[in-house]
């Protein structure tokens, strides 16, 4: 995916798609447009596509300033890994306790990078929605192959029996931009109805403001849950620190991991270093892998919510989540999980 790192902020550097914009104002935009797209659901905002070169965040702040809403179309990516990878990359495993439980009609949500074919997941394996292990042919797993396979299990294991519905959104790099959130989320409605979505994946904003029109695309859905991000500040991470998100950090113990983002937008913790689940059957792995970031963390929140949907509808689910966990001073709510 193309992309480029601007800094328009001293400090706050961000990745944005280049020669895209989004505004809910596609005609103040026109003279400068090459083509525009609805992007349905999300408060009428428009992916532009614009001229090569165009400087974006200029012509943002003079679409705002005429009292258009504007943005880049911001990068988003998968937790770990990216902005310096502090989560580090998986490292093959044997397979861990698993009971697939009986099934029941709770649903959840996985936007990530697909699913590989694995025991505990072929009841929603499809080739639509199969992982890419190496996109660039160079015979390495791409930097985020396995991501939403590993993320899948990790739900499954905390919350045996649930359904899943699976949406393929990131590359094998791990990322996607706004645009193609807000695509997929108007997908997934049209689907029937969700119980919890699990966003394990984000980015950064130039301003740091909310993304233009994601609070609008979530507001239909009972309960999503999504990753704090491993930056390791407490600046803010999209879409966890949207409220009504329940943004999930990273534990290691009963500390915060060192790469886990942090602040008053985050709602709950969870392990979030070395955990074991499937994976791809690919060079040295033989379908399961450990790994750590807070990608897994909120995997491990979103199984907790998924359980915890079995007995109560999933705004209440959220509620017992946050009164009933145990709490860690300085951080918050904790949410137990398994590593092995």
């Amino acid at each position: 995916m193309r992309s480029r790192l601007v800094e328009p902020l001293p400090g706050r550097p961000v990745l944005i798609r280049p020669d895209e914009l989004l505004t809910s104002s596609p005609a103040a935009v026109a003279r400068w447009a090459l083509a525009a797209e609805p992007l349905a659901g999300a408060g009428h905002v428009h992916r532009v596509r614009l001229p090569p070169g165009t400087d974006v965040i200029d012509l943002t702040a003079t679409l705002r300033d005429q009292g258009h809403a504007a943005s880049p179309n911001h990068v988003l990516s998968g937790q770990p890994l990216f902005f310096g990878g502090p989560g580090g990359p998986p490292a093959p495993a044997t397979a861990p306790p698993y009971e697939p439980g009986e099934p029941c009609d709770v649903t959840v949500a996985v936007l990530d990078t697909g699913l590989a074919p694995h025991p505990w997941l072929e009841r929603w394996y499809s080739d639509d929605i199969a992982e890419t292990p190496d996109a660039d042919g160079d015979g390495a797993l791409d930097r985020q192959a396995g991501h939403g396979t590993f993320v899948a299990g990790l739900i499954l294991r905390h919350a045996p029996g649930v359904r899943l519905r699976v949406l393929r959104l990131l590359d094998s790099d791990g990322l996607c931009d706004e645009a193609a959130l807000l695509r997929a989320l108007a997908v997934l409605r049209g689907g029937g109805p969700i119980d919890v979505v699990n966003l394990s994946f984000g980015g950064h904003t130039f301003d740091d403001a909310p993304p233009l029109g994601l609070a609008e695309a979530l507001a239909g859905f009972p309960a999503v849950v999504a990753c704090a991000g491993n930056t390791a500040s407490s600046r803010p991470f999209w879409p966890a620190a949207l409220p009504g998100v329940v943004a999930v950090g990273a534990l290691d113990g009963d500390a915060r991991a060192g790469f886990s983002a942090y602040g008053p937008w985050v709602d709950v913790w969870a392990q979030g270093v070395g955990l074991t689940s499937s994976f791809l059957d690919y060079g040295d792995f033989r379908g399961y892998a450990t790994w750590s970031g807070t990608s897994f963390a909120a995997a491990v929140v979103a199984g907790a919510l998924a359980r915890l949907c079995r007995e109560v509808p999933p705004g209440q689910a959220v509620r017992r989540l946050f009164d009933g966990g145990r709490r860690v001073a300085d951080l918050g709510v904790v949410v137990a999980g398994r590593r092995g």
